[in-house]
């Protein structure tokens, strides 16, 4: 008979997990599990996210403020409570248009935003 795999439920909390700041208007936190990933992300009015593409799935939720996305050339703009799917490999670029909150998830976890190599965040 096979042994069952244990599997840990988890609860965390946002103002426990620690925020890594990756540019002066870009700060963010990660939940990680096996399969998915989201980020709480805090975006000072003018952030901007350069163009970029992922092998992840994407969905951001804007929990206050505002975001403008380009996406296949056309402007998408997300206000509270507006969501974005955002399919594996589709180039996208963002601006905060204010100061904004958000929740990405991904699937699979990004890899990049796990080991630091997402320099197109930094700066860098």
């Amino acid at each position: 008979m096979k042994e069952a795999i244990k599997r840990e439920v988890v609860q965390f909390r946002w103002d426990d997990i620690p925020a890594e700041s990756l540019n002066p208007l870009l700060t963010r936190k990660l939940i990680t599990g096996d399969r998915i990933m989201m980020s709480q992300l805090v975006l000072k009015k003018g952030c901007v996210v350069p163009a970029h593409k992922h092998e992840n799935e994407q969905i951001t939720y804007v929990l206050s403020g505002a975001l403008k996305f380009e996406v296949n050339g056309n402007d998408i703009t997300l206000r509270t409570g507006d969501v974005l799917h955002i399919p594996s490999n589709v180039v996208h670029a963002a601006i905060a248009l204010e100061d904004t909150l958000d929740l990405d998830v991904f699937s699979p976890p990004r890899q990049d935003w796990l080991d630091g190599t997402d320099d197109y965040l930094r700066g860098k």
